[in-house]
């Protein structure tokens, strides 16, 4: 019984160490090659898309850019990966990336069956869809007998059918490998109606041949929490992903700006000392130092700042913030606090 007990003592051990070490193992690789890799979308405006020369901006780039200012205190160290939403999961399954900040659902199967940990919602969006003016549709309920261009490999298939479902009404679906295809499709008049997440209905109909000609209907038929994904059973990676969208937040609410940062850093407020790290050393229970967050702030800039000029007003989005207001002004973004 003794040799049973020790051998189980010793196995339960070498399983903590084990863990121990790959719980550090996406943070010391990082560190180890000196750049972050990151899972992007190919060029969906106001998310994720270079330019021509190769510069990337995106509400989901710039939160790349936070975790590399988090890590390196430099947002050119990262390495962006183009991937589809095919290959998007297998990517980061695989090691390929670091994280996936991919405009992605999070979802109990994806979130239980693919090996994968969603550690914070940076956009809260939901499913619609956009007709051209012509058809005079104000309404999804209209779509009756319609034909919707759709990307494959999404959430919006599923969506698409519990919708038309639940409403008994008939539909023909038009679907497409990649979200280029599938706007072009819908452009060209292939179909009748293109489907997607609202924010992405609203990208896409700016590289419309005549976007005026086309109208986003009202209604939004799912719940679409858009998150960072990492490989599950790295729970500091998952930590320092979830933090830093944290510290974003709490920076926003408690007034911190990349205008102002240095001068906040001699703030009286116990709150703003402790994002910035001029209090506690909350830094290093992440594996980061205790001025991660200044960095961020300093570097990429506050949650409000991120979305405004990305897909907010100051975008040609012009997205309403709504849902992903702070939880202090109607919202649902709402920031642990740091303490």
């Amino acid at each position: 019984m003794k040799t049973i007990v020790a051998a189980l003592t010793l196995a339960l051990g070498a399983s903590v160490l084990s863990g121990a070490a790959q719980a550090q193992s996406t943070l010391a690789g990082i560190k180890q090659k000196g750049f972050l890799t990151c899972g992007s979308n190919p060029g969906l405006a106001g998310f994720g898309v270079p330019d021509a020369q190769g510069r990337w901006t995106g509400l989901d780039v710039d939160f790349c850019k936070a975790l590399a200012a988090a890590i390196f205190n430099d947002t050119s160290k990262i390495r962006f990966i183009p991937l589809s939403a095919k290959d998007r999961f297998t990517a980061l399954q695989s090691g390929e990336v670091d994280v996936l900040s991919r405009n992605t659902t999070w979802s109990m199967s994806r979130d239980t069956s693919l090996g994968l940990d969603f550690p914070a919602v940076n956009f809260y969006d939901g499913q619609g869809f956009m007709v051209k003016k012509k058809l005079g549709v104000t309404s999804a309920k209209q779509l009756d007998g319609a034909s919707v261009c759709t990307q494959q490999g999404t959430t919006t298939e599923l969506n698409l059918a519990d919708y038309f479902r639940a409403n008994k009404m008939k539909y023909e679906v038009v679907a497409f490998a990649t979200a280029d295809e599938t706007f072009k499709a819908y452009d060209s008049g292939r179909c009748d109606a293109f489907t997607t997440d609202a924010s992405g209905l609203y990208a896409e109909r700016l590289r419309a041949a005549n976007p005026d000609d086309n109208i986003v209907l009202p209604e939004i038929i799912s719940k679409e929490p858009l998150a960072p994904a990492v490989r599950h059973g790295d729970s500091q990676w998952a930590d320092i992903v979830r933090w830093t969208h944290f510290a974003m937040l709490n920076a926003e609410e408690a007034g911190v700006t990349q205008a102002n940062v240095d001068q906040m850093k001699g703030s009286d407020n116990p709150d703003v000392r402790r994002i910035l790290g001029t209090e506690g050393k909350f830094g290093e229970g992440l594996g980061l130092t205790n001025d991660w967050a200044y960095r961020v702030i300093k570097l990429v800039g506050n949650y409000g700042e991120v979305f405004e000029r990305n897909v907010g007003q100051g975008s040609p989005l012009k997205i309403q913030r709504g849902v992903n207001a702070l939880w202090s002004k109607g919202g649902l973004q709402y920031g642990p606090p740091i303490r």
